[in-house]
């Protein structure tokens, strides 16, 4: 499976920033081992249900800290049997755009 998950930690640094909290649970998700990606938005893990799910509770738990409180944004992609998609997804429709335009229509 593929989780795509946004953590965000309130009530905890005056100054609203919330980059060191996101630091703290993206170390979590590296030091897992598993395949990730970090993006602008969401941070994306692959493996199997126990294992993500493991690391986004202890990345949540990083995060949250002294938060009074923390939000999670989680989106999955549950494809049993099914590996080394974080990277075949995007060549897949990497593909799609060298091959020639779709013609438009009219409406």
């Amino acid at each position: 499976m593929i989780v795509a998950f946004s953590i965000s930690p309130s009530g905890g640094s005056e100054s609203g920033s919330v980059g060191a909290a996101v630091a703290e649970a993206v170390r979590v998700v590296r030091d897992s081992g598993l395949p990730y990606e970090l993006n602008a938005m969401f941070t994306l893990v692959e493996g199997e249900w126990d294992e993500v799910m493991d690391v986004v509770k202890r990345a949540v738990e990083a995060a949250g800290g002294d938060s009074q409180r923390t939000g999670l944004v989680l989106k999955a992609d549950i494809r049993p049997g099914y590996s080394g998609q974080l990277r075949a997804k995007v060549d897949r429709v990497t593909e799609q755009l060298a091959g020639p335009p779709h013609p438009r229509t009219e409406t």
